[in-house]
């Protein structure tokens, strides 16, 4: 699967760690960026992330910032993508099973870096259910 991945400052640790574990499995990954620890505004990395996937350039994508909150919240300005902050499993199975979640947003701050992946393969792994959900989508595409 063809995935862009972009973080803040506060995001890029898990940022790297996820980039090599999806690298790893074999998923074609584009790094938007940051590319260190310094201090950044996140909507110029997370930006280009949701661009890519509204355009189809990608399948996927991962942002990271420290609750993951703003990264969700400039994704979903982008027409086209369903971006779902994700803290546990059961919002990251139910993010694609009822939402189609096509970015997915993680808080390195509320979370272990075991978690964050976790998260991100139950989101790779699960399928959207369409059916009632997929009037919802359109609905939110309108």
């Amino acid at each position: 699967m063809k995935i862009a991945i972009g973080s803040d400052h506060a995001g890029f640790r898990y940022k790297e760690a996820i980039k090599q574990y999806l690298i790893d499995q074999g998923h074609d990954v584009t790094d938007m960026g940051t590319y260190s620890d310094a201090s950044v505004d996140y909507p110029r990395f997370i930006r280009p992330v949701a661009e890519a996937v509204a355009a189809g350039d990608v399948e996927r994508g991962v942002v990271l910032g420290g609750s993951g909150n703003g990264e969700a919240i400039m994704s979903n300005r982008i027409k086209g993508v369903r971006a779902a902050l994700c803290w546990n499993e059961e919002s990251a199975r139910l993010c694609r099973q009822h939402n189609d979640a096509n970015v997915i947003s993680l808080g390195e701050r509320m979370m272990s870096e075991e978690t964050a992946l976790k998260l991100v393969q139950i989101w790779l792994d699960t399928p959207f259910e369409g059916g009632r959900h997929l009037t919802r989508i359109q609905q939110l595409d309108e």
